[in-house]
């Protein structure tokens, strides 16, 4: 189909530059940095190199699932402690997993339609400042206990407590689950892995992959172009993503029990995404944007999908999210350099390799005629993913998209597919290419100068 049906038309979308923080494993306890830290981090010296100052942007736009109860519309809070003018505007945007993505197709359909030039988008999360909230029964308790009023009512209202109204509910396990179908995030991966017949050792053979990938890219500094230091208040600094285990392997992940089913299980924290805090942001541009600064590009974005899915099978959301894109530029699943599909679980991910490679699933749930075929692996999430560097749930669309870009660069390659699940039965994909920067505006002459220059001549 003809460039002009994808999501931006003919429209160039350029991604100027990003930036994003160290991915930090939560340690039980409130990590450093809330929300808007990390984003302000990822943002502080991203939009110090650039050639022109933050009155230039025409809005941020920023991901985050979880924002702290004083960072309400987070993205207006980061904006301005980034130093950004009062008249640029700001909003936040929620769509579970893949927020940060969900961001930059907000901002590239702002600048293909012409209503922006550039944007800072992105997304964050500080998955361990996740709340804790009271139960229905201590906050009507509460209510009762305020409108007590004098010292009987107080000691009537005191005789109705339980000690059992102090447990608390943990928000992230609730904001993990789904309330349609009634099932975690880490149950719908059992249900995938069994449709598929996704061992529990494939599982874990992955999850080693992962760490020891991440391990290699950390080693040789290629996330050195995409990453800057953080340091929190008690003076501890951290420069790069701290979950990895590079000392794993298939024997010590065996021994971990199942999370989610404990009889039947398969899927285990060791193959799952780790809890953690972490911000990424990039500029997209126009066109007109980049030769009027002259701008250097990291890639453009091309077009992106929204898609829907039974709830209760929500890791094959990248599986109906791609598919749409190839078809409308009639790609395979060959014509792609490079793939990032963010590792909610490696039973997900094992999964839509496997859907994808199923002649029923493509007939049925796709509308095809056969299986699409398989996804080379070695072109698969090269450099890790959320098994091993983790999944802050509003930042991870960015980071992807922010490290496809990075690693095309670093292969030479030039077309990529970012992809996510989606908790409630959903997925979304963006398709990017690196290109080169459209030539700067060179400025016409002057009057004088042109009279100079014909005096010149005449000399």
């Amino acid at each position: 189909m003809a460039a002009d049906k994808s999501t931006y038309g003919n429209s160039a979308v350029y991604v100027v530059d990003g930036c994003r923080t160290p991915f930090l494993k939560a340690a039980g306890k409130p990590g450093p940095f809330t929300a808007s830290d990390l984003a302000v981090y990822a943002g502080r010296n991203l939009l110090a190199r650039l050639p022109f100052s933050t009155k230039e942007f025409d809005q941020l736009i920023l991901g985050c699932v979880m924002p702290g109860p004083d960072e309400v519309n987070i993205a207006r809070v980061v904006a301005l402690r980034l130093g950004f003018d009062e008249a640029v505007p700001a909003y936040t945007v929620q769509r579970n997993c893949a927020s940060g993505l969900q961001s930059l197709d907000n901002a590239a359909r702002d600048i293909a339609s012409g209503n922006a030039d550039l944007i800072l988008a992105g997304g964050t999360e500080s998955m361990s400042h996740a709340p804790l909230l009271f139960s229905q029964a201590m906050i009507s308790w509460l209510a009762g206990w305020n409108r007590a009023k004098g010292l009987g009512a107080r000691g009537k209202a005191l005789l109705k407590f339980r000690l059992h109204y102090l447990a608390p509910i943990i928000g992230l396990l609730r904001g993990l689950s789904d309330p349609i179908v009634g099932m975690s995030m880490g149950q719908t991966a059992e249900k995938i892995a069994h449709r598929f017949g996704i061992s529990r050792e494939m599982m874990d053979e992955y999850a080693v992959r992962s760490h020891q990938r991440l391990a290699q890219a950390q080693e040789n500094g290629w996330f050195d172009a995409e990453m800057e230091t953080l340091y929190s208040a008690d003076g501890r600094f951290f420069t790069y993503d701290n979950g990895v285990r590079a000392d794993t392997d298939v024997d010590k992940l065996a021994k971990l029990k199942p999370v989610f089913d404990r009889h039947f299980g398969k899927v285990t924290a060791g193959n799952s995404a780790q809890i953690t805090d972490g911000a990424a942001l990039l500029v997209l541009a126009s066109e007109e944007a980049v030769r009027r600064h002259r701008l250097k590009v990291l890639g453009r974005l091309v077009d992106c999908q929204w898609a829907g899915l039974d709830p209760s099978q929500m890791g094959l959301g990248p599986v109906h999210a791609v598919t749409p894109i190839l078809q409308r530029h009639q790609l395979g699943l060959h014509d792609v350099d490079l793939w990032e599909i963010n590792e909610a679980f490696a039973a997900q991910v094992l999964a839509c390799l496997a859907a994808w490679n199923s002649d029923d699933y493509c007939r049925d749930e796709l509308g095809l005629p056969s299986a699409m075929g398989e996804i080379d692996q070695q072109r698969l999430n090269i450099d890790g993913g959320g098994v091993s560097l983790g999944h802050p749930v509003g930042a991870s669309g960015a980071r992807i998209v922010l490290h496809l870009l990075h690693a095309l660069a670093r292969t030479n390659k030039n077309k990529g597919i970012a992809s996510l699940c989606i908790g409630g039965g959903q997925g979304g994909a963006m398709l990017v290419e690196r290109v080169t920067a459209p030539q700067p505006v060179t400025p016409r002459p002057t009057d004088s100068q042109t009279t100079e220059h014909n005096h010149d001549d005449a000399e």
